[in-house]
């Protein structure tokens, strides 16, 4: 019993990034970041690139680094990452602390501005079915190793999630 929940529990590959005092606005960071939300890394680099927004270039710099994390943190475990597997599970962009500025005003008077920056994190995930497959064939190596008889069926269930078919009465 504890063989089929460890089958079907594939470990995900997850990784952030994160860039804090950015200079610019979070809500015209918000425009770009939008974009990319949940899509394939690959697809999210592509629309980052011919983005005509600023935001773009410091976003797509973020994702950079934060699929190399997830190759450093699938090396540290010692599991294989296909990046192109990887997706942007989760972008965020938080407001920052804004600058106080004061621009001269005619007869003697200030007026204030602000200069505001932004807080952008990224989070890339293995998708689910990727980390199935992996984790199955993992399995199967290690069974196929052992001489272990039913591989086939586990690994099936490993990766549909359902059932095999077999035998009536067990359950």
């Amino acid at each position: 019993m504890a063989e089929t929940q460890q089958l079907q529990q594939a470990p995900l590959i997850e990784a952030q990034a994160g860039a804090r005092h950015v200079r610019m606005s979070p809500q015209k960071a918000r425009l770009v970041i939008d974009l990319i939300r949940g899509q394939r890394v690959n697809d999210a680099i592509q629309t980052l690139k011919f983005t005509p927004k600023r935001a773009a270039k410091p976003i797509e710099k973020l994702l950079h680094s934060a699929i190399a994390n997830a190759e450093r943190k699938a090396d540290d475990a010692g599991a294989p990452l296909d990046v192109d597997e990887l997706f942007v599970s989760q972008c965020f962009v938080n407001e920052g602390p804004r600058w106080k500025r004061i621009r001269p005003a005619p007869m003697g008077r200030a007026f204030r501005y602000q200069k505001r920056t932004a807080h952008l994190w990224i989070v890339v995930q293995e998708h689910h079915v990727a980390a199935a497959e992996r984790h199955a064939a993992n399995i199967a190596e290690a069974e196929s190793q052992k001489g272990v008889r039913g591989t086939a069926r586990r690994v099936r269930k490993a990766l549909t999630g359902k059932q095999a078919p077999g035998k009536k009465g067990k359950k």
